[in-house]
C-alpha cells in the first residue's frame, strides 16, 4: 500500500509545522505510513500538484479560505478543530485526516 500524504496549511506554514511533528509521532506510534507536511496557504495549489496529498487540512486562522481552496484542489479539504489545533493534538488531527481519506 502506498503511503498517503496529508497536507496542512496555515497563513505562513509555521504554526502548523509543530502540529506536523506531533501528527508524525502519533502515526509512528499507530504504525500508520503517512507523509505529513505543512505549507503556507498561498502555496496550496502548487504544493498540492507537487505532492498530491490525499487530504488537506487548514489551520483555523485561515478557515475563511476553505471554499477557495476547495475550488483549487480536487481532494477533501477541512479545517482543523480550534481546540485540537490550540492544544497541538496530533492524535486527534491525524484521526480527522485519516477519516477523510477514501
Amino acid at each position: 500500500m502506498m503511503s498517503k500524504t496529508i497536507m496542512l496549511a496555515c497563513a505562513g506554514g509555521m504554526s502548523t509545522s509543530l502540529l506536523v511533528t506531533k501528527m508524525r509521532e502519533s502515526a509512528t506510534k499507530r504504525n500508520i505510513d503517512v507523509n505529513i507536511f505543512a505549507t503556507a496557504s498561498a502555496a496550496i495549489p502548487e504544493e498540492s500538484e507537487k505532492h498530491e496529498p490525499a487530504v488537506i487540512l487548514l489551520g483555523p486562522q485561515i478557515k475563511f479560505q476553505l471554499n477557495q481552496v476547495k475550488k483549487e484542489v480536487n481532494v477533501p479539504v477541512a479545517v482543523i478543530d480550534m481546540k485540537d489545533y490550540g492544544m497541538m493534538n496530533g492524535e486527534k488531527v491525524l484521526t480527522q485526516a485519516l477519516s477523510m481519506i477514501k
